[in-house]
């Protein structure tokens, strides 16, 4: 299916239709469950529009999410939001079972006339510029499927004029919590991204501080080995913190590293080159070239 024209669903019972579950038992607010779909997300790729908001919990993921436009990260989480008119890509490279787990879909006319309706927009959860999934504890977990289990009930029960009022109080509550869960996490992976850069300076620290010509350049495969964790996973977090790739890391600190003995020392090019772990100097001198657009030789005499 083409990126350029998502299938727009437009009410939850478009929803339910697409997935095979029966009409929802009220228009404007659902849940279901995820092993109850009998039409899964397709093999391939399939982009879907919403034009409601919806939360949701899965387990056992065998598909990626394209959200936006970065690749939703499920390697640590399990609870993503979105927003209606955001756009969600569906990569399913085989069909397989079904993801356990539950969605909550809130049409915006549900939140008419209520406080809701406006302060939803400030749950920045809901903002494509959250692209990592929520992980919760099996205490949160619990937590948030109570909640739904009570939006469930008041909305399948006999509905009445203080119906709407319990269920935007629920989903409050529901909308805080998350945010909660959402700012330790963050906090928590500041943190931890922050001792994965003082990490990765300190092994370029002690590289060049032992450098001879015996150990030769610095690889992915070793950065990744002191790091303790795959090149895979090294190479999305600097991607994610950085903007750059590993190898893109890498050179960038060969080149600090040069700059410095280029205007500190007077060691020759080639000397240089080879206290780098480069084999020949010709490799060097091209590498410093392409990253400075000018020889090591040029950047030595503009400090005379």
């Amino acid at each position: 299916m083409s990126d350029n024209k998502p299938i727009r669903i437009k009410t939850i019972s478009d929803f339910h239709k697409l997935r095979g579950l029966p009409g929802p038992k009220h228009p404007l607010i659902s849940v279901i469950n995820f092993e109850d779909m009998t039409e899964p997300a397709q093999v391939g790729k399939q982009s879907l529009l919403f034009d409601f908001y919806m939360i949701s919990v899965k387990r056992d993921m065998e598909h990626k999410y394209r959200y936006g436009q970065n690749d939703y990260d499920f390697d640590e989480g399990l609870m993503f939001c979105m927003a209606p008119h955001q756009v969600l890509s569906v990569i399913r490279e085989e069909q397989g079972k079904n993801p356990s787990g539950w969605m909550l879909m809130i049409h915006p006319d549900f939140l008419w006339n209520t406080a809701l309706s406006t302060s939803i927009k400030r749950y920045e959860f809901f903002d494509y510029s959250v692209n990592e999934a929520l992980f919760l504890s099996e205490d949160e977990e619990q937590k948030m499927q109570q909640i739904i289990e009570n939006i469930r009930h008041e909305y399948q029960s006999n509905l009445d004029q203080f119906s709407q009022n319990i269920i935007i109080s629920q989903l409050e509550t529901l909308f805080n919590y998350t945010e909660r869960f959402y700012q330790r996490q963050f906090i928590t992976r500041k943190k931890a991204n922050h001792q994965f850069l003082e990490k990765l300076e300190k092994f370029f620290s002690d590289y060049f501080e032992g450098k001879d010509m015996a150990h030769g350049l610095p690889t992915v495969q070793l950065l990744s080995e002191k790091l303790n964790m795959s090149p895979q996973y090294m190479r999305g977090l600097l991607k994610s913190l950085t903007g750059q790739t590993t190898q893109q890391i890498i050179h960038e600190k060969l080149i600090a590293k040069a700059k410095e003995r280029l205007s500190t020392t007077e060691l020759t090019i080639s000397e240089i080159a080879y206290e780098l772990g480069f084999e020949h100097a010709q490799s060097f001198n091209k590498l410093f070239k392409a990253k400075t657009n000018i020889s090591p030789l040029e950047f030595r005499n503009s400090f005379n």
